[in-house]
């Protein structure tokens, strides 16, 4: 099923005019190259999120060695 790009509303694939507005579609060589572009952005979104999310943890964990090593240092006998 695709969608309309002039006024949305749904139709089946591999029409050539919405029946709704009238309007011409896209022929199918340009929506599969559109459907390509949007799952390599899907997966580039993914991919940044992953990284993201790695970096968040990576942070975390740095942030707890800091705090080890400041309990650490503040056991630590004083003379």
């Amino acid at each position: 099923m695709g969608f309309c790009i002039s006024c949305g509303q749904q139709h089946q694939d591999g029409i050539r005019f919405c029946r709704f507005c009238g309007n011409q579609q896209p022929g199918e060589q340009l929506l599969a190259r559109l459907r390509q572009e949007a799952e390599q952005i899907h997966y580039l979104r993914l991919q940044a999120q992953a990284l993201a999310q790695q970096q968040q943890l990576q942070q975390q964990q740095l942030q707890q060695q800091q705090q080890y090593s400041q309990n650490q240092y503040n056991q630590q006998p004083r003379w």
